[in-house]
């Protein structure tokens, strides 16, 4: 990313560089009158239907987020009114790594897709866009019960492990939701995209941390219902952000069951209506439910089964040692002894070490550039784990910088060698730094040879957690998962500008004002040139309407219009719905 724009928004300014190279300008004049026309209806719809069944905080919250009916929103009018509440938002390219999504929230920062659905996806779209994450997401958070869930989740979401086949998945979503988007997409290459989502949900093999976590997200942040079972409210994203399913899931056809653990069981298919929904009777639930899943998760268990996960995702991963210290890099393998406690880790590749999530000055994956391993635990004899000896139980002990020692470990492990340095950090110790050195196995296998260098030897008695990436993720630059596949933008024709512009002409009447007799041209030109169209008839239709004005023109594009309706089953309930508003429209000072 060239430059970096923080709108003069807290959140978005403390965002550290490994989330900012996800960030896009979102290019406003980019929008077209078409773009705002789809944002305005389906907006005045959302009002119409979701003032009854959303969320009560949902409609106070459009204005609290910087948002407003008549035109898409700016994302530097967000940031000042998202700021009033400790958040902030910034645009991306579509969608971005489920951790790094997390992360965002964790900031308290909402990521919104820069791009608007297309006219023909108006009631819904598989791909993120700005009607989803800013109509859906924004509003909702002004509750400071669900937006303390929300960043809470972000935190644990980011220590989630997840694999190579969660990329993969991500990877066939994101191309699949670009190619829906794209108004000339190839229908074979629509098919195989397809086939390829189903194919990778099919072969995901045992969930991962993140794939679990994900599920939670869904049934909550997106597609969550609040109350009872019986009259429940909207207050998931996906659900008001979408005209269709936003009435539809309120059917009896759409399951309702109470949100619990259980939900986690619960797959979910983005490119299909849900087939179930889950009700929590408070925000509260939710972080209920979000902690009995985070106790079984790697960053809070550790141990063997923390390392086991950090290996079989294959992912650059963090062992925190009990002294605090540290350990990023691919872990390859683990010792543990029979009471299942590891003795000894081994790390493959760029590595580096850390405490507090800050890297330890000169520990940086360059300097551990082939990968680190230490043992783990007591030393033999000693009840008082290393990390907590004091300067004169070292000095017994005969650790001395500067004097060769050998340390004897419970699992049998032997580190022998001259102490060149010992590094403190509130009052823990973490890291011997030895020359001169060999590390042994109790078989007196060589794990470590004087020839390879200066050995560093980690200081810990147990394994207390183990989390997905870096510690420092900044210094550790982890790039590597930034999808390489960029969103369509539509070069447009003569004919399409035509029709922008038409647009346009009916959006300037509206807020500029002016003869209304000019429409009368807009309409034959909509007739001989853009006869498919149906929502700039309808906007046409709406001025006229409400003006009690050229009354023959305004019967001739109803009629246009309920034939359109009737005709084209696909059209029947977004004409329809229109042609609702304009009959009971919404009151002017509700026109934020």
């Amino acid at each position: 990313m060239a430059s970096f724009n923080d709108f003069g928004n807290p959140q978005v300014a403390a965002l550290p560089a490994h989330l900012k190279q996800f960030i896009v300008e979102q290019n406003y004049e980019h929008y077209t009158p078409v773009d705002h026309a789809v944002w305005r209806y389906v907006m005045r719809q959302n009002y119409s239907y979701l003032k009854d069944i959303a969320y009560y905080p949902y409609i106070p919250g459009l204005t609290k987020a910087g948002l407003s009916i008549e035109k898409i929103p700016n994302l530097q009018d967000m940031n000042e009114a998202l700021a009033k509440i400790g958040w902030g938002a910034v645009t991306v390219d579509g969608f971005i790594p489920p951790a790094a999504f997390m992360e965002y929230q964790a900031y308290k920062v909402l990521v919104i897709a820069a791009d608007i659905r297309q006219l023909n996806h108006i009631e819904y779209t598989p791909a993120p866009d700005i009607i989803h994450e800013s109509a859906g997401h924004a509003p909702i958070i002004a509750d400071y019960d669900y937006h303390q869930y929300l960043s809470y989740f972000g935190s644990i979401g980011a220590k989630a492990m997840f694999s190579a086949q969660d990329f993969d998945l991500y990877e066939a979503i994101r191309a699949l939701s670009i190619l829906k988007e794209m108004p000339d997409a190839n229908e074979d290459e629509l098919k195989k995209a397809e086939d390829l989502v189903a194919w990778q949900q099919e072969n995901m093999g045992e969930p991962s941390e993140m794939a679990l976590l994900s599920r939670l997200h869904w049934w909550t942040v997106e597609y969550g219902l609040i109350g009872t079972l019986e009259e429940p409210k909207i207050y998931g994203a996906g659900l008001l952000s979408s005209i269709g399913e936003s009435v539809s899931c309120m059917t009896k056809h759409v399951k309702k069951l109470w949100y619990d653990i259980g939900a986690i069981k619960y797959p979910y298919d983005i490119t299909k209506p849900q087939p179930q929904l889950f009700v929590t009777p408070s925000f509260q639930n939710l972080i209920h439910v979000l902690e009995q899943y985070a106790d079984t998760m790697a960053f809070r268990i550790g141990g063997a089964a923390g390392l086991k996960k950090a290996v079989d995702s294959k992912n650059t991963c963090t062992v925190v040692y009990s002294s605090g210290l540290q350990v990023s890099g691919t872990i390859s393998e683990f010792k543990v002894d029979k009471s299942n406690e590891p003795y000894f880790i081994n790390t493959t590749g760029p590595s580096a070490l850390a405490f507090n999530n800050r890297q330890l000055y000169g520990h940086g994956k360059d300097y551990h550039k082939d990968g680190f391993s230490s043992p783990v635990g007591k030393l033999k004899g000693h009840e008082k784990p290393l990390e907590d000896f004091s300067t004169g139980e070292l000095d017994v002990a005969g650790i001395i910088n500067g004097e060769s020692t050998i340390l004897d470990f419970e699992s049998g492990i032997t580190v022998s060698g001259v102490i060149k340095t010992i590094t403190i950090n509130e009052d823990k110790i973490q890291l011997i730094t030895f020359i001169d050195c060999f590390v042994k196995n109790k078989k007196g296998e060589v794990l470590f040879d004087p020839a390879w260098g200066v050995y560093d030897m980690a200081v810990g008695y147990k394994i207390i957690s183990v989390f997905c990436g870096a510690a420092d993720k900044d210094e550790f630059i982890e790039v590597a998962h930034k999808s390489a596949t960029g969103t369509h933008h539509v070069q447009y024709d003569v004919r399409t500008i035509e029709l922008h512009q038409l647009y346009q002409q009916v959006r300037n009447r509206r807020y500029i004002g002016g003869d209304l007799g000019f429409l009368g041209n807009v309409w034959h030109v909509l007739q001989t040139n853009h006869h498919d169209d149906w929502l700039c008839a309808l906007e046409i239709l709406e001025l006229l309407d409400h003006e009690d004005a050229e009354q023959v023109l305004a019967a001739e594009i109803r009629a246009f219009l309920e034939n359109k309706a009737a005709t084209e089953p696909e059209l029947m309930k977004l004409i329809n719905d229109g042609l609702y508003l304009i009959k009971h429209p919404i009151e002017q000072n509700l026109i934020f």
